[in-house]
């Protein structure tokens, strides 16, 4: 019996079944798609995720004698022996094994011969940052003056290393580390597909333990199987990695909200009895607090996968300041947990100098509300009453003393820069045919605004009023200025307020309070 391990059975032999290398896949396609094939390609990133499988997958793509919408056949002679590792136009290296410069060379030899079945001859370098400095001279060369039928396609965990003239003769994608969902989604997928009995929890851990790589993602779900009998239970999956589950995560973050230290060494002792990785729960602590944090400062930053209500209901219970606290000094214990006599130790007393740093709360508020006494402003025309609207008027319409210009900006409702426009003008005649404004002369005019406000009066007004603009200076006040002046006199009052207020002054005097500058506001 061969048994086949689901990352080798499972591997994507296609560009449709990669999975969360989107941004990859498209350049690729659209490469394929208008013939613009690069000579040499370098696919960066962590381990598993698809680098070597989607090199495979161009080299499959750009000989396959039956593309189908730029993807392999899957059935035409090239694709089935380069799946089956027959292809003779495919010469995959792994650079760790072959690093001296005698090796490059020979493998370059052959490269100005043309390829034996295929269209292209495709150079296949696994790790290639693991080349010597002389090997990565000989390879250079061809690089530089690569023939026709020739094509580089280089994989590396670590592109730092390679020298920069390499780089920059190759195309460079960086492949993208898998989001947990991702790995969750694919793994449910092939148990569908395997017929094997599983809990929606266990794969959550796994995906999780993946660290962003499928390939360990699919290795740690072949252990699970086996681990748990031909099934995925969540209980088995637990004892295997060692961890706990999220939900003693979120009873702890929960009993920090509360300050509550005997819940929390409660739950330590509870978990303690798994035998589990302390480090590893406080790396999980740390990332329920990351994401807690994006959600109270930006909800739609976060993409909520399987632990959307958990992440809510925390970020509701912990303010923001409590949350990055505890970031804080759980980052700092993490460093420190190997220098604690024992891990649980550790661990229980990076959780209590959360509580011992927390600022206390309060019973009464720390703000004071202070009565702020607002400035005499002027007053506003009053507007008619339903009753009213029949009776005779007793001003006279077009009246500039019985003409507020700022109230009636307020009225026509205006907004953005017709509203900025109309607060920049000052009336200085109004009757029933010609509304006068005069605007400064160093403001710059907008005719679409002067239209917008011409309607907008009109409306307001209910005749064909013209509305004539004069650039000239005025000692008139524009709304512009009045509003400015009123919020300088409410600004004012509110610090001459808070410096007069008594309770302020007790807290000055007992315990050396001081109002911060800047920060008094009117209500």
């Amino acid at each position: 019996m061969n048994y086949q391990v689901l990352a080798r059975k499972w591997r994507p032999h296609n560009f449709t079944e990669v999975v969360g290398q989107e941004h990859v896949v498209k350049s690729l396609i659209n490469a394929l798609q208008h013939n613009r094939l690069h000579h040499a390609y370098l696919f960066t990133g962590t381990r598993g995720v698809g680098k070597t499988t989607i090199a495979r997958i161009l080299a499959k793509a750009i000989n396959c004698e039956n593309l189908q919408e730029f993807n392999p056949c899957g059935v035409c002679s090239v694709c089935r022996d380069l799946d089956e590792g027959r292809f003779l136009d495919l010469i995959e290296v792994d650079a760790a094994s072959r690093t001296k410069v005698e090796d490059t060379r020979d493998l370059l030899d052959n490269a100005q011969y043309a390829p034996n079945h295929g269209r292209y001859k495709v150079y296949l370098i696994d790790e290639v940052h693991m080349l010597s400095g002389h090997s990565f001279n000989a390879l250079l060369k061809t690089l530089e003056e690569p023939p026709p039928h020739v094509k580089f396609l280089l994989a590396t965990t670590d592109p730092h290393k390679i020298p920069v003239t390499v780089l920059s003769r190759c195309l460079q994608f960086n492949l993208k580390r898998l989001l947990p969902a991702q790995i969750f989604t694919q793994m449910v997928f092939i148990l569908h597909q395997e017929n094997i009995e599983f809990e929606a929890g266990a794969l959550k851990l796994l995906s999780r333990a993946a660290d962003g790589s499928m390939r360990d993602g699919l290795s740690l779900l072949d252990q699970a199987i086996v681990y748990g009998n031909g099934k995925v239970p969540a209980d088995d999956v637990r004892a295997m990695l060692g961890t706990v589950a999220q939900q003693p995560v979120d009873d702890l973050l929960s009993a920090l909200a509360q300050g509550d230290a005997a819940a929390i060494l409660e739950n330590i002792n509870e978990i303690a009895n798994l035998t589990p990785d302390f480090s590893d729960i406080l790396q999980q602590l740390l990332q329920v607090l990351h994401r807690v944090a994006l959600v109270q400062q930006l909800p739609t930053a976060i993409d909520h996968d399987f632990d959307a209500d958990m992440i809510a209901a925390l970020s509701s219970r912990l303010t923001p300041e409590d949350v990055q606290l505890f970031y804080q000094i759980g980052l700092v214990g993490q460093r420190d947990l190997d220098l604690a006599p024992d891990p649980r130790s550790g661990f229980e007393m990076v959780m209590l100098r959360m509580l011992a740093f927390r600022p206390a709360r309060l019973e009464q508020p720390a703000i004071i509300s202070v009565p702020i006494q607002q400035p005499e402003t002027k007053p506003q025309i009053k507007s008619p009453q339903p009753d009213e609207r029949n009776a005779p008027r007793k001003e006279p319409p077009f009246n500039k003393e019985a003409r507020d210009w700022l109230s009636m900006i307020v009225a026509m409702k205006l907004a953005g820069p017709t509203r900025e426009f109309a607060n920049n003008c000052a009336l200085e005649n109004i009757d029933d045919k010609v509304c006068t404004l005069i605007i400064n002369p160093n403001y710059i005019k907008s005719a679409r605004a002067e239209e917008t406000l011409q309607k907008a009066l009109q409306t307001y007004l209910g005749i064909p009023v013209k509305l004539v603009i004069k650039a000239k200076k005025t000692t008139l006040d524009t709304p512009a200025v009045q509003l400015a002046k009123e919020r300088e006199d409410k600004q004012q009052a509110a610090v001459e307020a808070i410096n007069s207020d008594q309770n302020i002054q007790d807290l000055k005097d007992h315990f050396g309070a001081r109002v911060l500058p800047g920060t008094i506001e009117p209500l």
